[in-house]
């Protein structure tokens, strides 16, 4: 059975990466399936969800929304624990199961670590994956989070500089400035006319450096 495909969708909390998941399903042609962190987070249970936990607790073991104090910058920071990384290597080999069963797949993440894309980039090495970067001021994603229930304020100037950091994407897409469907349009034009080339640089970069 040939593999599937992936279009991996990177962006900080309230970036538009869940809407751009469903533009996306609307606009290609054959099926791809959302598959999003939220999805494996709310997987978890409660007790491993922590609302600042201390250490040695079951919510610092799992996903702890930590609120933190720099100066005078206040933030908040998702940090996952040794169950919670374990949940998250689950995650990435289950996504790489679908699409070798021959499932088209749409990743829903935050790359919150180098760590984290080392993992991808092992996983997914025989894999193609077209890397979106969905971005967004700053100033627009705090005042999404605003309006939203349930997000943290602060969430995304937690992880904001270190999402983006690696520098490289097959396709960059602003939704700040761009309408959803629009930007939808930008990625499915990509994934028809070009080949994806984002993740085997970041690959050969590492390998470099090592």
């Amino acid at each position: 059975m040939p593999k599937g495909n992936i279009i991996f969708l990177n962006g900080t909390s309230s970036a538009g990466k869940t809407t751009l998941s469903h533009k996306l399903q609307e606009l290609l042609d054959e099926p791809y399936v959302h598959m999003a962190l939220d999805q494996f987070r709310d997987g978890l249970p409660d007790k491993f969800r922590g609302l600042n936990s201390p250490p040695g607790t079951t919510g610092s073991r799992g996903l702890n929304v930590v609120p933190v104090i720099d100066g005078d910058k206040a933030y908040t920071s998702i940090q996952f624990g040794e169950d919670g990384k374990k949940m998250l290597r689950g995650m990435r080999r289950a996504i790489a199961a679908m699409v070798e069963s021959g499932n088209n797949v749409i990743i829903d993440d935050i790359i919150l670590s180098s760590e984290f894309l080392d993992d991808y980039l092992d996983v997914f090495s025989h894999l193609d994956v077209t890397f979106v970067g969905v971005q967004c001021p700053l100033n627009v994603i705090e005042n999404r989070e605003s309006a939203r229930p349930g997000r943290f304020p602060g969430t995304a100037a937690g992880h904001f500089d270190i999402c983006h950091s690696h520098g490289i994407y097959d396709v960059v897409v602003d939704t700040s400035s761009d309408e959803p469907l629009h930007c939808a349009k930008q990625v499915v034009n990509f994934v028809k006319q070009q080949r994806p080339g984002a993740f085997s640089q970041l690959a050969q970069e590492r390998v470099n450096l090592d």
